[in-house]
């Protein structure tokens, strides 16, 4: 496939995932219409929808079908997904009034409807998966993963670690535990995900999770030398903030060069997952453009 067959699969897909979300946002009427808003606004609020892409992706190349009961599923991990920034840039953790070119959350809303609009799109993002027609065992096992990852023992287990270590040096074994939880573990859930609900075989479920925490792993590691290369109006969100929150990075603990190499790895690492699967073209395309993206 030519690059350009690549973006225009790609505007295609992103298109079909935003409309998958907006028709299954809230209706923001009635008392509580601030925190209805306010949610909608933290999901709406740009963003490359990586996630859902991901999960589109393994279900497509596993054959799977029936996109539409996909839908809630990349609607409710994309509010997960959400739920996650708008925590991160509260006061409390990483104090940032910017997200994506616009106010963050809690600057446009205040910083109580911004915690209560994290909570909510979390909650809500497991409303939403029920409505999916897949069958029951497919929902539960796909709804078990988003829980298991984005909780304690994932996302926010992660977090955990990186606030307490804040202007502190973690040795490897940690530094790989914050990035595997709170940034792979969410990737790993996409991939997952989108394998369970196309109905694959345990060992292949198994194959697309190590794919996923290889993907999350170059994802983070990228994010990382962007926020040491970048501006804030290149990245949408205020440039060199790890330096300000004093927050262990991988660049700050293995230098540029070695990151650059390291986000190779890993992405030829996930690769060489897919590699054998006709349909991965745009998955793999994907995921070589995130070696290379600059924002």
């Amino acid at each position: 496939m030519m690059n350009k067959d690549f973006e225009a699969e790609l505007a295609l897909r992103t298109d079909i995932i935003n409309r998958a979300i907006e028709e299954l946002l809230p209706s923001e009427e009635g008392p509580q219409s601030t925190i209805l808003r306010a949610c909608g606004y933290s999901v709406r609020n740009g963003g490359k929808r990586m996630r859902p892409l991901f999960m589109q992706s393994v279900y497509r190349l596993l054959g799977g079908s029936e996109e539409e009961k996909l839908w809630p599923f990349m609607a409710g991990l994309e509010m997960m997904h959400s739920s996650s920034l708008v925590h991160d840039d509260l006061p409390c953790m990483d104090n940032d009034r910017l997200r994506r070119g616009k106010p963050s959350t809690w600057a446009q809303f205040g910083v109580d409807m911004g915690t209560l609009a994290g909570d909510g799109l979390m909650i809500y993002a497991f409303e939403t998966m029920l409505k999916s027609g897949f069958p029951d065992d497919i929902k539960l096992r796909a709804m078990q993963v988003l829980a298991e990852k984005s909780g304690i023992f994932g996302m926010v287990g992660g977090q955990t670690v990186d606030v307490e270590l804040t202007g502190n040096i973690p040795d490897p074994d940690t530094l790989r535990f914050i990035y595997e939880k709170k940034t792979g573990a969410l990737i790993e859930a996409a991939f997952r995900m989108g394998a369970i609900a196309a109905g694959a075989d345990a060992e292949t479920e198994r194959a697309f999770e190590e794919a996923g925490l290889a993907v999350g792993m170059a994802f983070q590691i990228r994010d990382d030398i962007l926020d040491v290369t970048s501006t804030s109006e290149e990245l949408g969100k205020t440039a060199h903030a790890d330096d300000r929150n004093a927050k262990m990075t991988w660049v700050s603990f293995y230098g540029l060069d070695q990151s650059e190499k390291d986000v190779v790895r890993y992405t030829d690492q996930a690769l060489g997952l897919i590699s054998d699967y006709e349909e991965g073209w745009f998955l793999e395309e994907l995921l070589r453009r995130l070696i290379d993206r600059k924002y």
